[in-house]
């Protein structure tokens, strides 16, 4: 497919993120999905009128981002897009879905525990008494993009590891007939562990965005509290802010 690519030499912006600009909108949009291959180097830079160390830098910044990736025999490939996901009391699994990003799960846990101080205070019972455990990995693509483990009250709905794999947590509540009301939310970064990076296919120490969360109804009892991690180069959050009169 031949993109519409152009730049524009009198803008201050320079001319390597105009372009990386245009082809991070094409991957976004599905205009360029993942698979196709990007034309080379030296073909786009004739096209463009650039100088090859300008769409070296433009390419690059994208590989940076994971959104391409260089494949020796291959050339430069499309991975995916990054999702982006809106700060709205919205499921992982259904915003991937919106994305285009085929979600897979794998359930790595699903058992009852005794609750810690931690997920006691979270949920609003007593430190001990059982609680449900779900850690799930999240994939698109093939490829990992979160560690997900949440921490249910006892009772609250049937949590067959079969469906946690075909659909999101959020989903079997409403089926449960739970409904959503609000959450308290924080969101963090830190450096991966061992054990994370081999999860999540990151190098030890390499950046995370953490989220935690804590989830009510709309009778005002907390129904799940989450502790989730999440690669940074496939996903991030988005933020709408505005000026308090």
């Amino acid at each position: 497919m031949q993109l519409e690519l152009s730049v524009d030499r009198s803008s201050p912006v320079p001319l390597y993120f105009q372009l990386s600009q245009q082809l991070e909108a094409a991957i976004e949009h599905g205009t360029l999905t993942p698979g196709s291959l990007l034309g080379n180097e030296i073909e786009l830079a004739a096209r463009l009128g650039l100088s090859r160390p300008t769409v070296r830098q433009a390419i690059q910044s994208l590989v940076d981002k994971g959104l391409l990736v260089r494949r020796r025999g291959v050339g430069t490939q499309v991975v995916h897009s990054q999702v982006k996901r809106p700060l709205e009391l919205s499921s992982l699994y259904d915003d991937l879905e919106a994305a285009g990003q085929r979600p897979a799960t794998r359930v790595l846990v699903n058992t009852v525990v005794p609750a810690s101080a931690e997920v006691a205070a979270a949920l609003g019972v007593a430190e001990d008494s059982d609680v449900h455990r779900v850690e799930r990995l999240r994939l698109a693509h093939g490829e990992p993009m979160a560690h997900l483990c949440n921490f249910l009250p006892p009772g609250l709905i049937d949590l067959d590891t079969g469906q946690l794999e075909t659909t999101g947590l959020y989903r079997l509540m409403r089926a449960a007939g739970i409904t959503l009301h609000s959450a308290r939310q924080s969101i963090g970064a830190r450096a991966a562990t061992t054990e994370e990076a081999e999860r999540l296919a990151e190098e030890t120490g390499a950046p995370l965005l953490t989220m935690q969360r804590v989830t009510f109804d709309d009778t005002g009892r907390a129904v799940e509290y989450g502790t989730h991690t999440y690669r940074p180069t496939r996903y991030s959050f988005e933020f709408q802010l505005l000026v308090r009169t």
